[in-house]
């Protein structure tokens, strides 16, 4: 594809319009929105009379703020998640959620904890903590399957299959249905981290048969670093399980102050401290984006954008010594792209430093591209294959220093 191809995709691009409702400065080419996404317009004013009211109100503005985690969740679910009212609660980090997920499943059926070893951290880190875990290894770009899964299944006792619907480093997405059916036959739940596509791909939580999830909002949500994550509990299950942080917002008569817990029936026993408002105002107004959008439209322009950089990589890239660490398959693809090379560290640095390109990097050796189709151009896209080769051609890359740091 030449540039000029590149600029007519996006003179025809029905979603064109939306980069101009987000703060873009500077010429730098953004390529990390798949860990922070950009400060949309809309969420300045929306804070500002959050802001407002917190001045003029104080303390009584809680008459309309106190339901916000369970509005703004279904907000989600209709818009983003797949599920159904009264099933998405916005409240507290993806780790703290997915503790409180796992071990609540953990305490309805003890057992192992089941997932892959290129998992996201937190997850593997988390469920390490609650008991007796079973990491198996997958496919380093295409992810887990479900037959990794069921051989994993075959061994053990399960409580809980833990899966990413993205997988963080390659951006492989995951069979959840098949996943999800594993799970079942083996008289486990499935948890399900669509942190990485909530926002940018059907992620259908209903239909794929998903029992409990967790997801962050600071990506394709744009709702800002430090953004509340968000929580799913299958509506069947709400009351068999009980949240292993006891908190006042989620207790019955919550102003009585009781000296007794006693949850709420519902999703809302899965509260626990005092909710987020300011950050629970950025997460409405991003999910408000991707309804205004339409997740479909999302999922077939983010496609065309990682298949420009697939094709790209192999004309321009491969013959520097790179190799694609993202599927083929576009409907395997989600919303990055990662390409892989033995000195990606100093490449990804060089782009900041050097090349006004800023993606990530993800050890040993990935290099993530992050196309997020709300305010990424196809010439974006363009540009960013070709500044990385013509680093990597001149050796400019070469320059930079090697040392880690503590942020990649």
């Amino acid at each position: 594809m030449t540039r000029a191809e590149a600029e007519s995709l996006d003179r025809a691009d029905p979603l064109a319009r939306f980069r101009e409702r987000f703060v873009i400065e500077g010429p730098v080419i953004y390529a990390d929105g798949n860990s922070l996404g950009r400060l949309p317009e809309a969420a300045i004013e929306r804070l500002g009379k959050v802001v407002d009211a917190w001045g003029s109100r104080l303390v009584t503005a809680w008459h309309e703020w106190i339901d916000r985690p369970m509005e703004v969740g279904d907000l989600l679910a209709d818009a983003v998640l797949g599920a159904n009212p009264g099933e998405v609660l916005v409240c507290d980090s993806t780790t703290v959620n997915l503790f409180k997920l796992a071990a609540a499943a953990l305490a309805r059926r003890p057992g192992a904890l089941i997932t892959d070893a290129d998992n996201f951290p937190t997850d593997r880190y988390v469920l390490e903590g609650l008991g007796e875990l079973v990491v198996f290894d997958a496919d380093p770009t295409d992810g887990p399957t479900a037959d990794d899964f069921g051989r994993a299944c075959a061994k053990h006792d399960v409580s809980v299959l833990c899966v990413s619907h993205v997988a963080y480093r390659s951006g492989a997405l995951a069979d959840v249905r098949a996943i999800a059916d594993v799970a079942h036959d083996a008289g486990a739940l499935v948890l399900l981290d669509v942190s990485h596509s909530a926002g940018v791909a059907p992620v259908e939580l209903e239909a794929a048969g998903v029992d409990l999830a967790v997801g962050c909002t600071y990506k394709y949500l744009n709702a800002g670093p430090g953004s509340p994550a968000f929580l799913y509990v299958r509506t069947a299950l709400q009351d068999e399980l009980r949240s292993p942080i006891w908190g006042w917002f989620g207790q019955r008569e919550q102003f009585a102050m009781g000296p007794v817990y006693d949850p709420v029936p519902g999703i809302g026993r899965f509260l626990a401290g005092t909710p987020p408002i300011l950050g629970l105002a950025a997460v409405e107004v991003g999910a408000e984006l991707v309804r205004e959008a339409g997740i479909e439209a999302l999922r077939r322009k983010s496609a065309a954008l990682t298949e420009l950089v697939v094709g790209m990589h192999d004309e321009r890239l491969a013959p520097l010594g790179f190799e694609l660490g993202t599927p083929r398959n576009p409907e395997r693809r989600a919303g990055h792209v990662s390409i892989r090379h033995a000195d990606g560290w100093r490449i990804c640095r060089a782009l900041i430093d050097r090349a006004d390109v800023v993606p990530d990097f993800r050890a040993p050796d990935s290099i993530r591209l992050g196309l997020p189709p709300l305010y990424t151009r196809f010439v974006d896209a363009w540009d960013i294959v070709d500044r990385l080769a013509l680093l990597v051609e001149s050796g400019e890359h070469e320059l930079v220093e090697a040392a880690p740091a503590r942020v990649t």
